[in-house]
């Protein structure tokens, strides 16, 4: 076994888990994650003031009420139904309630929203206390095998906690020693409540990445200090609410592997009881080589669920090469898509359970499938329809599969897009694909094969917009300055500034010291990203010294040296330039796939040919489709 100590059992109190493997709080598939193999399966969440204390919804129900309790009791039988043992997590929102007459924390001040918070005084406090007990023991007594205490990422314990939110002048504030009051009575209480044998779980951000935030030293004394009533501790960062510290609790692609491995190796130098940590941990290997160090003894994960529910089973039996890896891109995650359009970009079942199957069940009638176009779309429904039992034939001009990831991966910040690439890849190559290299699909040659089903997965091709001077030797198209990085001179211009354009930018001025400019029509740098990862980038470029953004400017022309530019003012400047990259969009090749119409009735466009779009549309359709031929 590659990953022995991964599967190592651990005993927490009187619990024994079968792995190290915690799924974390992400999503609903509580079921699948246990099947999949995870250890602990921590089952949601359930709110401490039922009608009050709520981020989600003002209405959200109690989950221990006789209208819910079988749900919940549902949820924890799916879990054990695996052999995983089922946690809850409970939570209290405090000033963020979404029932807004509710909202109470440390102080009052007004929300942003306008509603009012309310300062907790000891009556408050001992009727918060009652309700944290009492949803404790509910959560034991149903049959949960432990609870998890969410005490992080800016709720109501944190609250108190952190010195950003709690600016009391009584005994609950000011000092280290009166901020952890009120959070230490709750786990006293609830400790209490459920008795020395059950096991408790607490998460706590180490680092909040908000200046005015509690400081890790204080965490790690806190928790040194609550050791007593808690069996094992999970250490996350940053924080829900506040947007700036969002994107260090839900990393993006800028940031590192495992950023919070350096604090919780320190608290389990300072604690006698098991330390997880969370937080894009993204392989077996990595996880396996934290345990087998002693920086930590479990591992949590939460999106990597989301993107294969089955990978424990899969790195279990060595198959790590068949686990679909996470691509960070936050698709998965409310409050970055504003509610909007959220999905996994690879896992077209992820939030379209209803219609989406578990699995893709042997087709009855085996079929004949040319599929045009080795891009992420075309070998999902390569995949797919293999998997199927159908007879598929994959065409792909290049020498090599990948389409526009071949180029993407090669960016310094797409290190996870280049583990999906391979993923793609190797799940092609394992199958009974035939797989064509450089042959260009022609409507002859397609018709020569005679297909029951051709699906069109051609993809798009990039914009030169006309500018004079854009034929210019060391002009360069974004994907061309990718592969050439080594040829590009010191003072570059880069054309467009959407997501290509500025990671682009952003690599060659941070990463390579280069003079950058970005020059973008638009008013706000990578509008097609979403609202974590505009963040993130832009506390990545905040770092690069040598980058310069023009916002609503326009490039006139392009010149030997440099290029001359319209800025927001209307003022004509030249900008020095030893290369322009040129990054401004990319344009279906909608004509190229219609000429494929009509060599059999049974056709589909996928992926960009349809409109340039992400991972996650070519993903969904690639498999949508091939699940239905």
């Amino acid at each position: 076994m590659k990953f022995k100590y991964l599967f190592k059992p651990i005993k927490i109190n009187n619990m024994i888990s079968k792995n190290r493997i915690v799924a974390a709080p992400v999503g609903d598939v509580f079921e699948e994650k246990a099947l999949g193999g995870a250890g602990i399966v921590i089952a949601g969440h359930a709110i401490v003031e039922f009608g009050k204390s709520s981020f989600a919804s003002a209405d959200e129900p109690d989950i221990f009420t006789k209208y819910e309790v079988e749900k919940t009791r549902q949820r924890i039988l799916k879990i054990h139904q695996a052999g995983a043992k089922a946690s809850i997590e409970i939570f209290h929102a405090g000033q963020y309630a979404r029932a807004h007459e509710y909202a109470k924390g440390p102080v009052s001040f007004r929300r942003e929203d306008g509603s009012e918070v309310r300062a907790m005084d000891e009556e408050m406090m001992e009727e918060t206390l009652k309700c944290y007990g009492e949803v404790a023991k509910n959560a034991r007594d149903l049959g949960f095998d432990m609870i998890f205490m969410h005490f992080g990422h800016g709720w109501l314990p944190a609250q108190f906690l952190s010195p950003l939110f709690n600016k009391r002048e009584d005994e609950y504030g000011g000092s280290f020693e009166n901020r952890i009051k009120f959070p230490k009575k709750i786990l006293e209480t609830v400790r209490n409540a459920v008795g020395k044998d059950f096991p408790i779980d607490m998460r706590i951000s180490a680092y909040e990445w908000v200046p005015g935030s509690i400081e890790f030293e204080e965490v790690k004394e806190f928790i040194k200090i609550v050791e007593p009533y808690i069996d094992t501790v999970q250490i996350s960062a940053g924080l829900d609410i506040n947007h700036e510290g969002n994107v260090h609790m839900a990393t993006t692609n800028f940031e590192e592997h495992m950023p919070n491995v350096k604090w919780a190796s320190e608290v389990k130098k300072s604690v006698n009881i098991p330390v997880s940590v969370v937080g894009a941990v993204l392989s077996p290997k990595e996880a396996d080589d934290l345990i087998s160090s002693e920086k930590v003894d479990m591992v949590a994960f939460g999106r990597a669920f989301l993107a294969d529910p089955n990978w424990p089973k899969k790195a279990m039996n060595d198959n790590d090469e068949d686990i679909v890896p996470c691509l960070r891109c936050l698709q998965c995650y409310h409050i970055a898509t504003n509610r909007r359009n959220v999905g996994c970009s690879v896992n077209p079942r992820y939030t379209n359970e209803e219609f989406i199957p578990k699995e893709a069940e042997p087709a009855s009638v085996k079929k004949k499938v040319v599929i045009i176009g080795g891009g992420p779309a075309g070998m999902k429904a390569a995949i797919t329809g293999s998997l199927r039992g159908h007879e598929v034939i994959l065409l792909e001009k290049e020498k090599e599969l990948g389409g526009q990831l071949r180029y993407v991966a090669k960016e310094y910040y797409k290190e996870d897009v280049k583990r999906y690439l391979s993923y793609l890849t190797t799940q092609v190559k394992k199958s009974s694909i035939d797989l064509r290299l450089g042959v260009e699909a022609t409507r002859e040659y397609v018709e020569s094969i005679k297909p029951d089903s051709v699906i069109i997965a051609v993809g798009a091709e990039e914009v030169l917009p006309p500018i004079k001077g854009i034929n210019m030797n060391h002009v360069m198209k974004g994907t061309t300055s990718i592969e050439n990085e080594d040829k590009i001179g010191d003072n570059v211009v880069i054309i467009g500034g959407g997501t290509i354009g500025s990671e682009i930018g952003l690599e060659l001025a941070l990463i390579k010291g280069k003079n950058v400019s970005i020059i973008e029509m638009g008013k706000e740098l990578a509008p097609q990203g979403n609202l974590l990862y505009k963040i993130a980038l832009r506390q990545k470029m905040e770092k690069a010294e040598t980058l310069k953004i023009l916002l609503e400017a326009t490039c006139l022309e392009i010149r030997e040296n440099g290029v001359v530019v319209r800025t927001k003012e209307g003022k004509e400047e030249i900008i020095k330039a030893d290369n322009v990259i040129v990054c401004t969009g990319l344009r279906a090749k909608g004509d190229l796939a219609e000429s494929f119409y009509g060599i059999t009735p049974d056709v589909a466009m996928i992926g960009d040919c349809n409109k340039p779009r992400n991972i996650m549309d070519a993903t969904f359709e690639g498999y949508s489709i091939s699940l239905n031929i």
